[in-house]
């Protein structure tokens, strides 16, 4: 991924110098393991973790020459074991072992440490977005649906709806992690021919993973597929908040927008313009993560026990998978605590169409009070339409009705027209979502 979508910290995970400590991670600890069941001279695998080293830039020359990045790296550690004086004991180095029992397994330590900042990231905007719902648990918008106006809500009931989804959310992504947080020890088709399931285990559970009931070559890229999914979930939820923020942020609507500094310029040519750029980005970015998941399921079927089809595309897509969930989590975060919301204009908004958003409570009311449903339905409709094509009050226009005055009187209608009967449920509403039964 590209330096300008990069956090330093997620960033850091996915560096070939990362990469390559973490094989040495999982080398170092099969001679261990393998010394402790009898398999490597004990005095090898301390050698190993007192010497067992090497240079990013020797691993790159003998790659370059061999075409086998996994050969480089046993070459080039090899190397400073007899530069140090201790070679013999390299000959114990990857014993037993094939390549993607490094690959792999390395690759989940790297996995498992992406998945923590973005847990972390998850649990930050979470946190925002609570603080969003309660602090406007009361501002009053007008609900839309198919872009048009429906009925009353409140901005918070709207920031509690992105944070009960962002609860599901962080469940899937922690399971979907745990999942994978395994490696693979097993061997060139995974019958442990060379080392037995227990060295496995010992090996995994030193490097703080689980081994894999069964593996092939490669761990089963399922396990990868359903992880990334998760991502694009996560990216897709993202863009849902993003979406919504953008819409409100529209000059005719403008019920919330964007942070804009001081220093912050819109446009090249319209001074006037306040953009809803990190919005937009963030719908942007996250069309990429959902279209890594599509790679992702390509990769699941492999030839027979392996093949390196899935190799190239995960070198792209785990880590500007990770990469991007990590900052378009930073993002949404950034643009919820410090998003601007005019609880006036939306107040100002709900009663620009005069009362035509009672429509349904009205409707309701005549049928309770004795009128023919259809007949209610007639007339209601027959006067919002009045009001919708001469921008006219509705309310003004009910009062004048006499046949809907016989059924309704003054209070009655005032009821009907009421926001705080709209709304009568939202404490509950928010009992259930934040303080869900155990």
């Amino acid at each position: 991924m590209i330096a300008r979508y990069t956090r330093p910290a997620m960033g850091a995970i996915w560096t070939d110098q990362r990469k390559y400590e973490c094989w040495l991670e999982v080398e170092l600890a099969a001679a261990q393991a393998l010394a402790e069941l009898g398999e490597v001279p004990p005095e090898a695998a301390q050698a190993l973790r007192a010497h067992a080293a090497f240079d990013l830039e020797r691993i790159q020359e003998i790659e370059s020459e061999v075409r086998h990045d996994v050969i480089a790296f046993t070459t080039a550690v090899s190397e400073t074991m007899q530069a140090k004086g201790a070679g013999d004991a390299s000959r114990w180095l990857h014993y037993g072992l094939t390549s993607n029992d490094v690959v792999d397994t390395a690759q989940a330590l790297q996995i498992r440490d992406a998945s923590g900042l973005i847990l972390k990231g998850l649990d930050a905007l979470s946190e925002a977005l609570r603080k969003l719902a309660f602090e406007h648990r009361h501002s009053v918008q007008i609900g839309r649906t198919h872009g048009m106006h429906a009925e009353p809500i409140t901005f918070g009931l709207k920031a509690a709806l992105w944070w009960d989804e962002f609860r599901r959310q962080r469940t899937r992504f922690a399971a979907a992690a745990e999942e994978l947080r395994v490696g693979k020890i097993s061997g060139a088709v995974g019958t442990f021919a060379h080392i037995g399931p227990e060295a496995e285990e010992k090996i995994c559970s030193r490097l703080g993973l689980k081994a894999a009931p069964i593996t092939s070559q490669v761990l089963s890229r399922d396990l990868h597929a359903h992880y990334i999914a998760t991502l694009a979930g996560i990216a897709a939820s993202l863009e849902k908040i993003a979406l919504e923020i953008r819409h409100l942020q529209r000059t005719e609507i403008r019920e919330a927008e964007e942070p804009f500094s001081a220093g912050q310029k819109g446009s090249s040519a319209m001074p006037h313009k306040r953009n809803p750029i990190v919005s937009e980005q963030i719908c942007g970015l996250a069309r990429l993560v959902r279209s890594n998941a599509q790679a992702a399921f390509e990769n699941v079927a492999l030839w027979h026990e392996r093949d390196i089809s899935h190799s190239s595309v995960e070198r792209v897509i785990l880590p500007d998978s990770t990469i991007l969930t990590d900052y378009l989590l930073a993002k949404t975060t950034w643009l919820i605590s410090g998003l601007v919301v005019d609880p006036d204009r939306m107040l100002r908004n709900l009663n620009g169409t005069k009362g035509l958003i009672f429509s349904g409570q009205l409707l309701l009311d005549l049928a309770a009070a004795g009128m023919l449903r259809e007949e209610a339905y007639r007339l209601v409709q027959g006067h919002a339409m009045r009001a919708w094509k001469s921008d006219g009050d509705f309310l003004a226009l009910i009062q004048q009705d006499a046949q809907i005055r016989s059924y309704l009187g003054e209070s009655e209608l005032a009821d009907s027209f009421s926001l705080d009967r709209q709304l009568k449920h939202l404490d509950a509403i928010f009992n259930r979502v934040f303080q869900p039964a155990s």
